[in-house]
């Protein structure tokens, strides 16, 4: 999609901001809200598994938009999600106009909406894998083995204004879908409630992982994977690989709470879990099958006990919610003491079963338009307890009472790699697996300790300053005090911090991703 983001104009919403965590997870912690743009990824495994001259356009402006069609495509695919439904019918408008030859193939989420092609004017809507639609239409093997393209997690991260040192993690994605199928998943959904495997075995997703860390010179990655401990045979096999050849990668990503159970928290930490996003949804557990029987606070107090951070996702303004409940859920999630928080009003998206309920009950808000449809400040269907702006109004509180409450996620993430030192170092004996993974906890406690200072600086109260301080004196008792290169690097990130911070008083935390341009000739294979 064509920028700017997150701004009203005749085409979306400031709401729907082009950046996950500063959009839905850390908004409210001001200067301290984890800032970082990701790749339309899709488009990239697109391309990577074509026979073809392809493009990837990623944040465009509408004018390099424009410019870039004028140099004569065949195809044009055009990807979207639900809130960007204005958007796409104005890119299809413009290759009508400046490539009237090319064609036209609409894909993402928003390829959901029902008669999109009646009301977006396009020649093809692919609903689903888009590498195999694309191999099929080019008269190639759809069922030829995937290749896996070598991307950063993210772009430009920073918090409090400081671009964060070194490479961004790898992004790894074993397989799209989940079987879990919750009935509100967009994700699940839209692959059939089932799982496709891209790397079916432990030992292939270890090989990808010694590809691209070879080739991106980092051990970390996010892995894009709905439920990445579902297959628990799998993991298990990565983990025993990693053993074997003694290559200790970290990894960053999303399990169901049943998934986390079965796999077990101890291998969680041989695996080198980081953080883990795990979809409590709300207090009663019994809502969603992958729920039932986890006790969540004790399981977040145990995950984060072994140096795992994480980030524990609810919903609000459910239907069974009054303006008591969502008060007590909000009580729940913010209780939790997870490192960071998502907070989503309930939507319902094309192709959900939550969507075709809501349809057939006749309380879909079918008048309201799709840029609205993004979680973040109107429901998308009538409820009578949530009137008007009222979910706005509870969301900006449910944020705001998190970071009162537990303090910034960057104060919460350096706890966690602190009490996971402190109870690998507290073993009496350790393999080299756990040895690995106590150094790797040692440098991720020196790492995020250079910005307690600034936690501390810029807290959102005085217990979470006296927190901070506390822990950066923990930090230099156990590891010794900073050496002379992170002396440096504190009072860079101070300087750097100021001006952030008058930055943001005097035009405010808008930040647009840059255009990126990947071109992949036909003769690359």
């Amino acid at each position: 999609m064509f920028g700017p983001y997150g701004v009203d104009d005749e085409f979306g919403r400031k709401e729907n901001i082009m950046e996950l965590f500063h959009n839905q997870v850390t908004k409210a912690q001001e200067a301290a809200s984890f800032r970082f743009h990701h790749r339309s990824f899709g488009l990239y495994f697109i391309a990577e598994n074509i026979r073809a001259d392809v493009t990837v356009l990623d944040f465009p402006s509408r004018s390099r938009f424009i410019r870039e069609i004028r140099k004569g495509y065949d195809v044009v695919g055009i990807s979207f999600i639900t809130p960007n439904f204005l958007k796409a019918r104005e890119m299809a408008s413009q290759v009508r106009k400046h490539a009237p030859g090319a064609r036209i193939v609409l894909g993402g989420h928003g390829a959901a909406i029902g008669d999109v092609e009646k009301l977006i004017d396009c020649d093809h809507v692919v609903k689903g894998d888009g590498m195999a639609w694309f191999r099929a239409f080019l008269g190639q093997d759809p069922s030829a083995p995937i290749a896996h393209p070598v991307l950063p997690a993210n772009e430009r991260a920073r918090i409090f204004g400081i671009q964060l040192p070194g490479p961004a993690d790898s992004l790894l994605v074993p397989g799209v879908g989940c079987v879990n199928g919750c009935r509100f998943c967009s994700t699940s959904h839209f692959f059939g409630k089932a799982y496709i495997p891209f790397l079916k075995t432990g030992r292939d997703i270890f090989l990808e992982a010694c590809r691209i860390a070879d080739r991106r010179g980092t051990s970390a990655f996010f892995v894009m994977d709905e439920n990445f401990l579902k297959d628990r045979e799998r993991a298990l096999e990565l983990l025993a690989e990693m053993e074997k050849h003694r290559r200790w990668f970290q990894f960053r990503g999303f399990s169901s709470a049943e998934a986390i159970q079965a796999f077990g928290l101890d291998n969680l930490v041989r695996l080198g879990m980081d953080l883990i996003w795990i979809g409590f949804e709300g207090k009663d557990a019994n809502a969603y099958a992958k729920n039932v029987g986890i006790d969540a606070r004790q399981m977040v107090r145990d995950i984060r006990d072994r140096g795992i951070s994480v980030l524990a996702s609810g919903i609000l303004c459910a239907e069974h919610h009054t303006q008591e409940s969502v008060v007590e859920e909000i009580d729940f999630l913010v209780n939790l003491n997870a490192d960071l928080v998502q907070f989503m009003l309930l939507t319902a998206l094309p192709v959900t079963q939550l969507y075709e309920h809501f349809k057939a009950t006749n309380v879909l808000r079918n008048l309201l338009p799709y840029e609205e449809w993004h979680g973040q400040k109107r429901l998308n269907y009538d409820h009578a307890e949530f009137p008007g702006d009222e979910a706005e109004r509870i969301l900006a509180r449910a944020f705001r009472r998190d970071y009162e409450v537990n303090g910034s996620s960057i104060y919460r993430m350096s706890e966690t790699a602190m009490r996971g030192y402190r109870t690998l170092a507290a073993m009496k004996t350790r393999d080299a697996c756990l040895e690995a993974r106590l150094n790797q906890l040692a440098d991720r406690v020196r790492r995020a300790c250079q910005l307690l200072p600034l936690v501390a600086r810029y807290a959102v109260n005085e217990r979470e300053r006296g927190k901070a301080l506390a822990l950066d004196r923990e930090r230099k008792d156990r590891l010794g005090p900073p050496g002379s290169a992170e002396r440096l690097r504190r009072l860079g990130a101070r300087l750097g911090a100021m001006l952030w911070a008058a930055r943001l008083k005097m035009v405010g935390d808008d930040l647009q991703p840059a255009t990126l341009v990947t071109r992949y000739r036909p003769d690359r294979h």
